[in-house]
C-alpha cells in the first residue's frame, strides 16, 4: 500500500467544492460540508491522510508541502472548480514528477476523457463509484486491471477500463469516523442552519426521485437508493457520539434519508436510547406520524428541496411532488415542531418573471425557519444540461462558466423573454423578500437570546451575509471556471 494523499484543494476564499457540496462555489455565509466522498476511500487505505484544504485554511504552499510525501494524490474536482484543480496538480507535478495523480468527482464521472485531457498531470480519473477504485490504485494494481478507472497508457493514449458495479451492500465500507478524527478539525465546519458544531454522514447512495438538476443521483449515485442496515448506522452513530462529545448535531446526507421510510422508522428507534440530536435531507411527502416518531426520536431539522412555487416548473423538472403535497407536509412540521431549512432554485426550464414571484410568495407562505435560493445549475451528466443544450438556453458559450470570479454562483441559463440578469439580481431580491419580514426577524432573535454562542455566530453570519450580497457582482461583470 503506497502513501496516498486524499486532497479537496484549496481554491477561491471560502469556495466549498468539497464532495458533500451539491452546488460548488462561494456561500452567502461561512458554510463548509464534510468531504465524506474522500473520507470513505481514505477509510479503504491504510496509509493515507485526506487534506481538506478550504475550511482549514491550507493555501496552495502549504498544500504543495504536504503532497511532496505521497506516492499518488488523488484529488477530488467539479465543473466549476476543474481549471483550479488542474493547476493545483500540475504544481504537484512539478515538484514531484513520480506522483501519481487522479481525480475523481462527478465531473470527471460523466466526462473521463475531457478531464484527462484538460491537464497532462493527471494520469488517472475515477468513474462513477470511485471507493474502491481508489483503493486498488492506492494497493499499485497495475492499471488496466482496475474496473472504473480511465488513464493514460505509456504511449500517451487514454484508456477506459470497464465499469465498476455499483456497491449493494453498503455494510462493506468502512465507517469514516477515524478519519474524520485524524484529519479533520470538526470545529472549521459550519453550516448556517445546523448547530455548531455539526458532524455529518452517508447511511446511504442514490436517490429514486427522477430530479432533471440533481447533481449526484445521475452521475455518481444513481437512482435506486442503496443502504447500509439500521445497526449499522447506529453502531457508528454510538461510536462518533464517544469520538466527538462536542457535537451538538449529526446530519444525515444522503440524497433522500426518508426515501425509504420504514428503514428510516428504524434507525430513528436505535437512536431514540443514544440521545443525540440529528437531521437530515428529506422530500416534502413524509406522513404526518413519522414526522413525530422521527421527532420523538431527535431529529431536530428537515432540510428539503422545494425549489419552485410553478407547478409547470415542477413537473418540468420532474420533482414528483405537487405544491398541495408541499404545503401538508410544511404543516406537519411546523405542528410537529420540526424546523425546515428550505431550499429554492431560480432559472429552471421555464422561468419567467411571473413564476418567480410565485416562488416568493409560495415560500413566503410556507413561512419555514430558514432558506436558500440558488441559481440552476446546469452541470454535466445533468437532464437539465442536456435539455439546455438542445434548447439554446446556455447564456454564454463556456457551459462550464457557473462562477464570477470571486467564486459566487453565476446565472448559467436564460430563457426567452427572461434574461440572465434578470435571474440573478432576483436572488438578492427573494432573500429581502424572506427574510425582512416581522416573523423570520423574530425568530432570528429568539434563537440569539436564548443561546449566547448562537448569537456570536447570527451577528457573524448576518454581517457575512450582507456583505456578500454587496460583493455579488451583475454576471456581465465576468466569470471563472
Amino acid at each position: 500500500m503506497s502513501r496516498t494523499l486524499f486532497l479537496n484543494p484549496p481554491s477561491f476564499d471560502g469556495f466549498d467544492g468539497g464532495a458533500g457540496a451539491r452546488y460548488q462555489a462561494r456561500r452567502e455565509v461561512t458554510s463548509f460540508w464534510y468531504p465524506t466522498w474522500l473520507a470513505q476511500p481514505a477509510a479503504l487505505a491504510p496509509e493515507s491522510r485526506l487534506l481538506d484544504c478550504p475550511p482549514h485554511g491550507i493555501d496552495l504552499a502549504a498544500c504543495l508541502r504536504e503532497a511532496q510525501a505521497y506516492d499518488h494524490v488523488i484529488l477530488h474536482t467539479s465543473t466549476p472548480s476543474l481549471r483550479n484543480d488542474c493547476r493545483v496538480a500540475e504544481a504537484i507535478k512539478r515538484q514531484r514528477p513520480d506522483c501519481t495523480i487522479g481525480f475523481i468527482g462527478a465531473h470527471a464521472a460523466v466526462l473521463p476523457t475531457e478531464t484527462l485531457k484538460a491537464s497532462d498531470a493527471i494520469d488517472w480519473v475515477g468513474r462513477r463509484e470511485f471507493d474502491f477504485t481508489c483503493k486498488e490504485v492506492a494497493e499499485g494494481r497495475p492499471f488496466p486491471t482496475i474496473n472504473g478507472l480511465s488513464y493514460r497508457d505509456a504511449s500517451g493514449q487514454i484508456r477506459h477500463n470497464p465499469e465498476r458495479d455499483l456497491l449493494i451492500n453498503m455494510d462493506v465500507l468502512p465507517w469514516v469516523a477515524d478519519v474524520y478524527r485524524r484529519d479533520l478539525e470538526i470545529e472549521r465546519y459550519f453550516i448556517g442552519y445546523l448547530l455548531h458544531p455539526y458532524l455529518s454522514l452517508y447511511t446511504g447512495r442514490g436517490c429514486p426521485a427522477q430530479c432533471t438538476f440533481c447533481l449526484w443521483p445521475q452521475t455518481i449515485g444513481g437512482h435506486q437508493y442503496r443502504v447500509r442496515s439500521a445497526q449499522n448506522v447506529a453502531d457508528e452513530m454510538q461510536y462518533l457520539k464517544s469520538l466527538f462529545p462536542q457535537v451538538r448535531e449529526f446530519f444525515f446526507d444522503d440524497d433522500t434519508f426518508t426515501a425509504n421510510l420504514p428503514r428510516a422508522r428504524e434507525i430513528a428507534r436505535k437512536l431514540a436510547p443514544l440521545g443525540v440530536t440529528w437531521s437530515c435531507n428529506s422530500r416534502a411527502n413524509v406522513d404526518p406520524d413519522t414526522v413525530k416518531l422521527l421527532r420523538d426520536s431527535g431529529l431536530r431539522l428537515f432540510l428539503v428541496g422545494y425549489e419552485s412555487g410553478s407547478e409547470e416548473i415542477l413537473r418540468r423538472i420532474k420533482k414528483g411532488i405537487g405544491l398541495e403535497e408541499m404545503r401538508r407536509f410544511t404543516r406537519a412540521c411546523h405542528e410537529a415542531g420540526v424546523i425546515i431549512h428550505g431550499t429554492f432554485i431560480l432559472g429552471l426550464p421555464v422561468e419567467t418573471p411571473e413564476t418567480i414571484e410565485q416562488t416568493l410568495r409560495f415560500a413566503q407562505e410556507l413561512d419555514v425557519f430558514s432558506i436558500q435560493v440558488s441559481l440552476a445549475a446546469p452541470y454535466p451528466g445533468t437532464e437539465l444540461y442536456e435539455t439546455a443544450r438542445q434548447n439554446g438556453w446556455f447564456a454564454r458559450g463556456d457551459k462550464a462558466a457557473t462562477l464570477q470570479q470571486g467564486g459566487f454562483q453565476d446565472c448559467a441559463l436564460e430563457y426567452p423573454g427572461l434574461d440572465r440578469e434578470e435571474i440573478f439580481e432576483a436572488v438578492e431580491r427573494f432573500y429581502r423578500g424572506y427574510f425582512l419580514r416581522p416573523r423570520p426577524i423574530l425568530r432570528i432573535l429568539k434563537t440569539m437570546l436564548e443561546d449566547k454562542q448562537v448569537f456570536i455566530r447570527r451577528c457573524r453570519e448576518g454581517y457575512e451575509f450582507f456583505r456578500s450580497l454587496r460583493q455579488r457582482k451583475t454576471p456581465t461583470a465576468g466569470v471563472r471556471s
